[in-house]
């Protein structure tokens, strides 16, 4: 008994060990066309080692685009990725990607599926119906009405679902959670696809690959990433963590009641695990401007596109905020949404979305940041939590960043 709990034990502590992260298992995705790009690409090889054969340099166009189309996606980056993973020096040892300052941030859509005419036109023929017979419902008022609508607006919520399927509706994702698939030959392009490293480690699967981005309003700032990640791991994550729980007291339903328990949770874990400070806002309230002094840690929710300047980020910063499109102008040194804000206020690592991605596509913040203190990198900790790939969220920072190392 005692000499199979050895076995055992030391079975996860090999399993533990081998699935951490090593630099020569990261591919840096450069534009080619954009000298800067290139040149964060190889700073990072120099500061991490990282072989500089890693660095996958491709030709996206010299403009900063925010997007790139579908086809041009498949062409100029999945294809040739997908070759670079495919010799015999890389095949099978690539675990993470990592883009750069340059690369498009957002894939557009696909288009409508071929030979679904006859069907799509079926479909919305009987939307209109359900429409006009809820109309008239809400005219007449009658006996058992209600009972009725709620049923058809259930109805007309699945058409227009298998609607927006056929004709390409919510199928653009941001490049980085679209490239966590790009192993996979065929896949369906509509909403998202479960993230097979969630919860269960690396060893779950061994076609997603994790992906984080240098990236931000700024060429400066992306470098900064690097140098502030590796600041903190020198000196210590040292600082305040700020956790603003409370939105679920304006938005009442129970996935933001969920949330909000994640954030107290999540604040309870770091007093418990650390001895950082934890100032915690519980009101309906966001903490006000300056009221954030060394911030290490911030964690909180909402105030769409209005970055409050609250903190003061120290080198190694972490800001995890929950809110719709917060990476829409991430390379905006004047946008107010809170990922640009933030990087440009000093924070090293924050996430965010391209388009709507609803609450249920991000980790919860005390699953994220127990796998921080457990020792994880940045990419890991995204990874093992991160509900969904193939949709609308990025992470940025330095996929090694270790801001607590297991000792």
């Amino acid at each position: 008994m005692i000499r199979a709990s050895i076995v055992f034990s030391l079975f996860f502590f090999i399993v533990g060990t081998a699935c951490a992260l090593e630099p020569d298992q990261i591919l840096i995705i450069a534009n080619g066309d954009i000298a800067v790009s290139v040149q964060i690409a190889q700073y990072y090889c120099e500061k991490r080692a990282v072989p500089a054969d890693n660095i996958l340099s491709l030709p996206l166009g010299r403009a900063l685009r925010y997007g790139i189309s579908r086809d041009d996606y498949d062409k100029y980056l999945a294809k040739p990725i997908r070759m670079k993973l495919s010799t015999p020096e890389f095949a099978g040892k690539i675990k993470c990607l990592l883009t750069t300052y340059g690369v498009p941030l957002k894939v557009g859509k696909r288009g409508p599926l071929k030979d679904k005419q006859v069907e799509l036109s079926q479909l919305e023929k009987r939307g209109q119906q359900i429409k006009e017979t809820l109309e008239r419902l809400q005219q007449g008022g009658t006996a058992g009405a209600s009972r009725r609508k709620e049923y058809l607006k259930q109805e007309l919520t699945g058409l227009q679902l298998e609607i927006d399927r056929i004709v390409g509706n919510q199928t653009d994702a941001s490049v980085d959670s679209e490239l966590s698939m790009v192993l996979f030959d065929n896949y369906e392009l509509f909403l998202w696809q479960p993230n097979k490293l969630k919860k269960g480690g690396l060893l779950s699967d061994f076609g997603t690959l994790m992906v984080s981005r240098l990236d931000g309003p700024g060429e400066r700032i992306a470098f900064g990433l690097i140098d502030k990640a590796m600041a903190a791991e020198r000196e210590g994550l040292a600082g305040v963590a700020y956790i603003d729980s409370g939105y679920s007291k304006i938005m009442g339903a129970a996935l933001y009641v969920e949330y909000d328990k994640s954030l107290r949770e999540t604040a309870n874990m770091i007093r418990r695990l650390t001895t950082m400070k934890v100032v915690e806002e519980s009101t309906k309230e966001l903490f006000a401007p300056g009221a954030c002094p060394r911030t290490a840690i911030y964690c909180g929710w909402y105030s769409l596109k209005k970055y409050v300047d609250a903190f003061d980020f120290v080198d190694g910063a972490i800001g995890y905020h929950i809110s719709s499109l917060e990476a829409v102008d991430l390379r905006d040194p004047n946008s107010t949404q809170w990922c640009p804000a933030m990087l440009a206020h000093g924070v090293t690592a924050t996430l965010g979305a391209v388009a709507e991605p609803y609450l249920h596509s991000f980790p919860k913040p005390d699953e994220f940041f127990s796998e921080l203190l457990d020792g994880r990198c940045l990419v890991e900790a995204y990874y093992h939590t991160l509900p969904f790939n193939s949709w609308r969220l990025l992470f940025i920072g330095d996929p090694l960043y270790t801001p607590f190392k297991k000792h």
